[in-house]
């Protein structure tokens, strides 16, 4: 991942087929110092500009609705190509239904923007964005030996667990597990000793309320800090896995930042 450390490293390719709104984002986007802005009409040219060289610090903003494909089916496309597995991803739509955005938040994306945005919305994105790319050092887990630890990841989604895996490595966290839902998981915590879970909620099999409620009152490992990662918008389903026992609930999308923060509170507590 290129080291970027300012908003005029940051490379932009604009997927929006409308001249009128992708000369509007390009303008906001050259009052915040992005400066190297390309611009791609479909998903098709997209994916074929993202087929040559990448220049440093390359993020790609789109729209939801191309003339050719969704912004979700081109982040898919990208998350399928291992050049692309970790190019950072921001998504501007006014769609609102869960189902429609699902793709997206799953795919690790830094940010979901709404329309209509601010040229402030899209700064806080671009700044997460740059947090990814370049995460600040930290000095919060100075008092955990992190190359001993070891982390649980329960999530359906293979973008997901690699996105969550890229970000541990950079806390220096290595000894990593996977797991595909709920029921995998209980096999695997009745064998290996974790410091700490990280899981979705919906998965299939079993999914995250019903593994933090078998962790706290059925595993050997009750105390284990359980740290959600989260599509989930339904407040009832939330606080089940509140009163269930959940270290801490981080939605997705995530900034790269505060996930970083949610896991040096819970190793740290």
């Amino acid at each position: 991942m290129a080291l970027t450390s300012s908003l005029a490293d940051l490379s932009v390719l604009l997927v929006e087929p409308s001249p009128m709104q992708a000369g509007l984002i390009r303008r906001m986007l050259e009052n915040q110092g992005v400066s190297q802005i390309a611009v791609a009409a479909s998903g098709a040219a997209a994916l074929a500009a993202l087929a040559g060289p990448l220049a440093e610090g390359t993020v790609v903003i789109s729209s939801l609705y191309l003339p050719d494909m969704a912004g979700t089916d081109l982040v898919e496309a990208m998350r399928a190509d291992e050049r692309l597995i970790a190019l950072p991803f921001i998504l501007i739509s006014s769609e609102t239904r869960p189902q429609r955005l699902e793709a997206v938040r799953q795919s690790g994306a830094c940010c979901i923007v709404p329309k209509p945005f601010s040229e402030e919305q899209l700064a806080r994105a671009l700044f997460a964005t740059l947090d990814y790319l370049c995460p600040p050092p930290s000095d919060e887990l100075d008092a955990v030996d992190v190359e001993d630890l070891r982390v649980l990841i329960v999530d359906d989604s293979a973008t997901s667990r690699r996105h969550l895996g890229r970000l541990l490595g950079e806390l220096g966290i290595t000894r990593i597990i996977e797991a595909t839902n709920g029921k995998e998981a209980v096999a695997v915590l009745a064998e290996t000793l974790f410091d700490l879970v990280i899981t979705d909620y919906n998965m299939p099999e079993m999914g995250g309320r019903e593994l933090i409620e078998y962790i706290r009152t059925q595993s050997w490992q009750a105390e284990v800090p359980v740290l959600m990662v989260t599509s989930e918008q339904n407040r009832g389903r939330l606080a089940a896995v509140e009163r269930a026992g959940v270290s801490a609930i981080c939605d997705k999308p995530f900034e790269a930042g505060g996930i970083r923060r949610l896991i040096s509170e819970a190793l740290t507590r």
